[in-house]
């Protein structure tokens, strides 16, 4: 059996030559253009990068874009030799007459500072989901493809256990596909369309996306539009700060995990928002994985960190100088929100830098300050 486009049509292989297969129509519709394709409990034998992906590669290289994601996923070497072996033949993509350089131990240490989302899309990726996501930067929970491989029954399990694993080990995750699938055509979602909104924020996705909603649909704007809403009103009803299961793991430092978990506790019992200062991102990230219940913003000096911290639920990414001054930093980016609209005069709000190289010394690396605006 093929199923074709998640599923909305279906083919039953009734013959095959060396070229051709000759299929009797079970499901029928309107068959377009570069649909996807798959056969229900069977994965695609294809090549985990093709000359294909070199020039998306390339592209993704050029333009300095902030993810890269990796389709049909079947285990952690695959992303291993994306992140780290690729990166060296990406130099050698971009430079054919260099000579082969040593492997990097990070995509930083090539000029290709790029991250990986890995796509959760084939029946075979399911039994080595801990190892896929480990090697990873976060993952997506393609929802169409996975409910094409497997029986459609076990994706919302899939869904939760994705999104379980991704916060233990503190990565992005994204639930995608059929979100608002009605939307490509009407005008409204379906109310079931909205209830899956919410189940995925509820459980703890960093993002939510559309696919055939904003590439061919009627309605794009409005399908966005939706999603925002929906989104933002059940963050709404989140209770944050409950203590993480994985609580000094998942970051592999224990102390700036305590220091973020207590940082949000205190932000949440004060009614606050964070201001986090970071060149890196990592505190922001961090902040992020226990879910505070006020918006988080991020301050960096780095434009590629700013862009990459949007991923990442509840942070709202700025670009600010970091000064020698600290108090002249932070009266600039409490400026910046006050003008900004995002915080009002009198309100208070915490200030956090953290980290193993923090860009002012204070009397330790852990700061935390409540200041009013």
């Amino acid at each position: 059996m093929l199923l074709v486009d998640g599923g909305m049509m279906s083919f039953l292989v009734k013959s095959k030559t060396e070229d051709s297969v000759k299929c009797e129509v079970v499901d029928g519709g309107e068959l377009k253009s570069r649909r996807h394709l798959n056969v229900r409990g069977k994965s695609a034998t294809l090549p985990s990068i093709t000359d294909k992906d070199w020039d998306d590669i390339k592209f993704g290289v050029d333009n300095k874009v902030d993810f890269y994601a990796v389709s049909f996923v079947k285990d952690a070497a695959v992303m291993v030799f994306l992140k780290v072996s690729c990166i060296s033949e990406i130099i050698r993509f971009l430079s054919p007459t260099c000579p082969p350089p040593p492997p990097p131990t990070s995509s930083a240490d090539a000029g290709a500072d790029i991250h990986v989302i890995v796509k959760i899309e084939s029946a075979d990726s399911i039994p080595n989901l801990h190892s896929i996501i480990t090697a990873s930067d976060g993952a997506m929970v393609a929802r169409g493809d996975l409910g094409a491989e497997l029986p459609i029954e076990e994706v919302p399990l899939l869904q939760e256990e994705i999104i379980r694993i991704c916060q233990s080990m503190g990565k992005a995750v994204i639930v995608a596909t059929n979100m608002l699938e009605s939307m490509i055509v009407h005008p409204t979602p379906t109310r079931a369309e909205v209830s899956d909104i919410a189940i995925a924020v509820r459980e703890g996705a960093d993002a939510v996306m559309l696919s055939g909603e904003t590439a061919h649909g009627k309605f794009p704007l409005k399908a966005v539009k939706v999603m925002h809403t929906v989104s933002l009103r059940t963050e709404a009803t989140i209770v944050g700060a409950e203590t993480p299961p994985n609580l000094g793991l998942a970051f592999k430092n224990h102390m700036s995990e305590m220091f973020a978990f207590h940082a949000t506790m205190m932000a949440n019992t004060l009614g606050t928002s964070i201001v986090v200062f970071t060149r890196t991102g990592f505190m922001a990230v961090l902040l992020s994985h226990y879910r505070p219940s006020g918006t988080i913003y991020a301050f960096t000096n780095d434009k590629r960190i700013q862009q990459r911290l949007a991923l990442y639920q509840g942070v709202c990414p700025i670009h600010i100088d970091f000064l020698e001054d600290a108090d002249e930093t932070f009266a600039n980016a409490l400026d910046l929100l006050q003008k900004q609209g995002m915080v009002k005069q009198g309100e208070e709000i915490a200030l956090v830098q953290s980290g193993k190289q923090p860009i002012w010394r204070f009397q330790s690396t852990h700061n935390i300050q409540v200041r009013k605006v």
